[in-house]
């Protein structure tokens, strides 16, 4: 009687294609909480929704998230919570997420995944399957995205 075998996905190589093809996911971020749909969006990036995940593959899908203008955070975060960065000079720049979500509303949301994905050269690969645009449009029709509904309260 033979062991089990266990399933491990293999990338994308020169000689082999991947084994798991990715899908395209259509998200909308309409009155959406920041954290909950972060969460949600990496565990797709990362492939774990799927039961052919591999930790060191990336067996994610490729996620547009559109109308990212329209999130919102809980409680007082909009004047309490600030984005900090250092820029080469003596001192740390901040801003108020308010103030972002006018100037860079993709930029909010692309900081809660990113935070939540490997510290890795695999993790940059996932997030560079993120797709985040301001309003209802997005460039990738080509690609036939699903719609999917996350972060919601059901």
């Amino acid at each position: 009687m033979s062991p089990m075998k266990t399933f491990m996905a293999k990338g994308a190589s020169k000689n082999a294609p991947a084994t798991v093809e990715p899908k395209w996911l259509l998200v909308d971020a309409d009155d959406k909480v920041v954290g909950r749909l972060a969460s949600e969006i990496a565990v797709i990036l990362m492939g774990k929704h799927r039961p052919t995940y591999t930790p060191h593959v990336d067996t994610g899908d490729f996620v547009v998230v559109v109308n990212c203008e329209k999130i919102k955070f809980t409680g007082k975060k909009w004047e309490q919570k600030t984005y900090a960065w250092y820029t080469g000079y003596p001192r740390q720049r901040t801003i108020a997420a308010a103030d972002r979500l006018e100037r860079k509303p993709d930029m909010i949301l692309r900081e809660a995944v990113r935070r939540m994905l490997p510290k890795n050269k695999l993790g940059r690969a996932m997030l560079a399957k993120l797709k985040i645009y301001a309003g209802p449009s997005h460039p990738h029709q080509a690609q036939q995205p699903e719609p999917t509904d996350l972060a919601s309260k059901a």
